[in-house]
């Protein structure tokens, strides 16, 4: 061997080759974070759901239901029950777009695009679920917006009142991995809606969100008390209306939204990886 060979300096390792800094994959995150929100810039319709979901489900369930449920002239009443209720739903229903979106973002080859570029796989599904619990704040906005004007009232206090949008809000971003996860692993993004129907409306009707759970056969109240929709929109209840137990519910609602994200985001990123 040469003395040049012996002597010739190393080639730097790619960018792509080693791990990536905290500094600069935040800085990935918040690129990617503009560039989802672009997107829905680009194209508004992709914020009806957000924007209309609120206002039609909390007029039709108030009006519809309202009197069968409180009795006829108690709106009032079913409005402080059902609009904390409510805030449990809305990341449900956001979460389910995610995983549609991400399937549709691998299908149009968006995602095999961010795979060649050097920066962390966690970094593209993390700014996806950011944008999302934006999306996720405004429906919740709008939804408090509407109970406001339909006569709900804060009588916990201004920081349980924050702290119930804050539960719902940690509790929908751990829903979103879910999807996330279900988005990669199914072919289709009407497979994804399919599947995600399938989930949701047992979760969100066997749950304590629209009505009391005291008049269900036995099987189906043993059900709603699992529930952990039943958990959030009873400490989101118990949080605004200034009533009920706080502590247990709460409890058990983070626990749900530790033990989905420790589960699924960590599969969710091993799946995009290796996803072809």
């Amino acid at each position: 061997m040469s003395a040049a060979t012996m002597t010739a300096p190393r080639a730097k390792p790619r960018a792509d080759e080693g791990r990536i800094g905290l500094r600069a994959n935040l800085r990935h995150i918040g690129a990617l974070v503009r560039r989802n929100a672009l997107q829905i810039k680009q194209d508004p319709e992709s914020m009806f759901d957000a924007l209309l979901m609120p206002v039609i489900f909390i007029l039709l369930f108030v009006y519809v239901f309202g009197g069968a449920i409180a009795g006829k002239g108690n709106q009032q009443e079913y409005v402080q029950y059902l609009v904390p209720g409510m805030m449990a739903m809305m990341g449900m229903n956001i979460a389910m777009a995610v995983g549609s979106g991400v399937n549709e973002d691998f299908r149009k080859g968006v995602m095999d695009r961010f795979r060649t570029m050097p920066i962390a796989r966690s970094s593209v599904l993390i700014a996806k679920i950011v944008v999302e619990v934006g999306r996720m704040l405004i429906a919740t906005a709008i939804l408090l917006g509407m109970g406001f004007l339909l006569g709900l009232e804060v009588k916990g206090g201004i920081l349980p009142f924050l702290g119930a949008i804050a539960l719902a809000t940690a509790f929908g971003a751990a829903l979103m991995w879910i999807f996330v996860l279900l988005g990669l692993a199914l072919k289709t993004p009407q497979a994804v809606q399919g599947i995600a129907m399938l989930v949701l409306m047992p979760l969100q009707f066997g749950s304590s969100i629209f009505a009391p759970t005291q008049s269900m056969p036995g099987w189906l109240e043993g059900f709603t008390k699992v529930n952990p929709l039943s958990n959030l929109a009873d400490a989101a209840r118990a949080l605004i209306n200034g009533q009920g137990a706080v502590l247990h519910p709460t409890l058990i609602t983070l626990g749900w939204a530790v033990a989905i994200t420790a589960v699924t985001m960590p599969l969710a990123v091993a799946k995009f990886r290796k996803k072809t």
